[in-house]
């Protein structure tokens, strides 16, 4: 093999010199650090979940599933985020004095991001539970809901859940509503939700359904439906609420404070009877 010459050594060196160059112009620019979102706050993580926290950031990041209708969802899938826990969410910061950011989750991830940090608070219908309650905090109930039996509107059979004894109702096998027809006597005709169960219901090949009364209230706000009515509701009433991590004492309560205000002010009302032309908020 041939000796280089100085100028092919001169042009080995420059060669090693740019590659190095551009390693390290490699290496650089992967040490930046992420860019902030719009909100000032990194889009990786969100705050401690204080007040003081929120209030430095000036935002509350909130978690919500985005696929929830009426609660939270995308009209015609591609629109803004809308519904009426987003509503009272937007509402919420605003009392606060804050800009709110919402992080669109699966709801079997959004406790899981909740415990990472990756937001605030949860606004999605999350009822209050004894387990949930021993793990998490919240703040005071936004939504009240009972179960209810819906039947024809001509039907006068049903006026309590003892009624649905040897009668034959439309329940998902794998609801908690299924259990309580089962348990009140009633033959179950499996069905995969509540679309179908309310049309073997209005065909009258059921006698009844029972369901969460916002379930009921959503469908008859959205297609104006007469055939159908409320034949009884339950003694006990689902409490939903933002829920929080441990240990966000400060911001809790001044939630608290400001669903109060939007509870006083009559917004919670405006917003629950747009979505369920009725006051679910108390």
């Amino acid at each position: 093999m041939p000796t280089p010459t100085i100028h092919h050594v001169r042009r080995l060196r420059t060669v090693a010199l740019a590659l190095a160059l551009v390693s390290l112009a490699a290496a650089c620019s992967s040490a930046e650090p992420q860019a902030s979102s719009p909100s000032g706050t990194s889009s990786a993580s969100a705050s401690d979940g204080s007040l003081e926290a929120v209030e430095q950031a000036g935002v509350i990041v909130i978690g919500t599933e985005g696929t929830y209708r009426p609660f939270s969802f995308h009209e015609d899938g591609t629109g803004d985020l809308t519904g009426y826990d987003v509503e009272v969410a937007r509402a919420v910061a605003d009392r606060l004095g804050v800009e709110v950011r919402f992080e669109e989750t699966q709801w079997d991830a959004i406790f899981a991001g909740l415990d990472a940090g990756r937001f605030d608070a949860i606004a999605n219908q999350v009822s209050i539970t004894p387990e949930r309650d021993a793990a998490y905090a919240f703040s005071r109930p936004y939504t009240y809901s009972p179960g209810v039996i819906v039947v024809a509107a001509d039907d006068t059979s049903i006026s309590s859940f003892a009624d649905l004894s040897g009668k034959k109702t439309a329940q998902s096998l794998t609801s908690n509503w299924y259990s309580l027809a089962q348990q009140s006597g009633a033959t179950i005709e499996p069905v995969e939700g509540w679309a179908q169960a309310v049309a073997l219901v209005a065909q009258g090949r059921v006698a009844a359904t029972v369901n969460d009364e916002l379930t009921f209230l959503d469908y008859k706000t959205t297609f104006g439906a007469t055939n159908l009515k409320v034949a009884a509701t339950t003694d006990d009433v689902s409490r939903n609420a933002f829920a929080f991590r441990r240990g966000s004492t400060t911001l809790v309560a001044a939630v608290d404070t400001a669903l109060a205000t939007l509870t006083d002010d009559g917004t919670l009302e405006r917003i629950s009877r747009k979505y369920f032309s009725e006051d679910v908020s108390k």
